[in-house]
């Protein structure tokens, strides 16, 4: 491993097992490598490592967005259910719009129509707009890898679950705002 100069002082000249020894044929220099494997097998063996990183690495989408858009198809049918802030402005607004249209010496049915009715609507309106949204996001999630490229077809679970989530909030959110819409769902008191 190390060997000492002859003057004794302790200076080692270090050489590596691996190192390369330089010997004297005929006068002509040549080098030799110890160890098992010479360059060109190193060289090899770290390229064929590297390769399946790199054929990895360009496959195609990883499905960051399907799994972005089934969140946002759940996150709508939730909303659709349980009510917006654009929707509770929008009712608020016809509430406003109502008092104002509404005369005093007007009767007690058209009162509540105009002040309650077309709020009520208008609510209900909003929120089949969020469960109609919710449904078409999911669907396409959904329906994406039958118009992908055939390699990448298959889709993680928990993304179509969480678009199967979307899809049926978004069904019960539009089919509550029909009801609601219609008058079939809590609908206005008869004031007549």
């Amino acid at each position: 491993m190390g060997t000492r100069t002859a003057d004794g002082t302790g200076a080692a000249a270090e050489r590596d097992e691996t190192a390369v020894d330089a010997t004297e044929t005929d006068g002509v220099a040549t080098e030799q490598e110890a160890g098992p494997a010479t360059e060109p097998e190193a060289e090899t063996e770290a390229e064929t490592e590297a390769e399946p990183l790199a054929t990895g690495a360009g496959e195609g989408p990883s499905g960051v967005g399907q799994g972005a858009a089934a969140v946002v198809s759940a996150a709508l049918g939730l909303v659709s259910l349980t009510g917006s802030w654009l929707g509770t402005v929008a009712a608020a607004r016809e509430t406003l719009v109502g008092q104002l249209e509404v005369t005093a010496d007007a009767g007690v049915a058209t009162q509540v129509e105009e002040m309650y009715g077309d709020a009520w609507n208008t609510s209900a309106m909003w929120g089949g707009v969020f469960a109609l949204t919710a449904l078409v996001v999911g669907a396409l999630v959904l329906a994406r890898p039958a118009f992908g490229t055939p390699a990448r077809a298959v889709q993680a679970p928990w993304i179509k679950s969480v678009a199967w989530a979307g899809v049926t909030l978004g069904v019960i959110g539009l089919l509550l705002a029909v009801l609601k819409y219609t008058g079939v769902l809590l609908g206005l008191p008869d004031a007549g």
